[in-house]
């Protein structure tokens, strides 16, 4: 599951899962919950994404998130997908730290020097570019963390996965941090 990416333009290299907590690992776990399979969940206060399946499961991801102030909450839509996709810092991000993201202003193509990874889903709401993502990272100790400048980050493994599964117009609900847990304590693991 977490094997180098030989096939894509630029070799991801392997994640040595020995290094991962085991929950952030992609694994099918019990789902309660409104939306409908197909749909996108990400749980920021539990570093998951979940992609809603039939028969009260879930395809979940582990994930890292924006940090405190710099997440997003609520609903949207996949409104665009790419891959190895083009990124330029916001102008907020190079205000906030303009000797960090400053040089990037001009943008950064696709490539393993890109901090959207592999593939980015554009997550627009009422037809408007929300400037969040859910990406790929070229970073997987950050999978688990509040970390990011607000968007969902996935291991390049798990991004190249989803990026697979849903099409543009996915249902995304970005959970706030006092969401109930969508998964059924007590279930485990019922397989990838």
């Amino acid at each position: 599951m977490y094997t180098a990416l030989s096939d894509e333009p630029y070799l991801v290299p392997a994640v040595d899962v020995s290094r991962v907590p085991p929950q952030y690992v992609r694994q099918v776990v019990p789902f309660q919950g409104p939306e409908q399979p197909g749909s996108i969940v990400v749980d920021p206060s539990r570093r998951f994404l979940y992609l809603v399946q039939e028969n009260g499961t879930a395809l979940r991801y582990g994930c890292g998130v924006g940090k405190a102030g710099f997440d997003y909450q609520g609903s949207a839509v996949v409104g665009r997908k790419a891959a190895w996709p083009r990124w330029t810092p916001t102008p907020n991000m190079i205000k906030l730290e303009p000797e960090r993201y400053g040089p990037y202003g001009g943008g950064v193509d696709g490539g393993l020097a890109n901090p959207l990874g592999a593939r980015a889903l554009y997550l627009y709401r009422d037809g408007r570019d929300t400037l969040y993502r859910i990406h790929g990272t070229h970073e997987p100790d950050t999978i688990g963390h509040s970390i990011s400048s607000g968007c969902i980050r996935l291991f390049n493994q798990d991004i190249v996965d989803l990026h697979r599964r849903v099409p543009v117009g996915t249902s995304v609900t970005v959970l706030d941090a006092y969401a109930e847990d969508r998964t059924v304590r007590a279930g485990l693991s019922v397989g990838v």
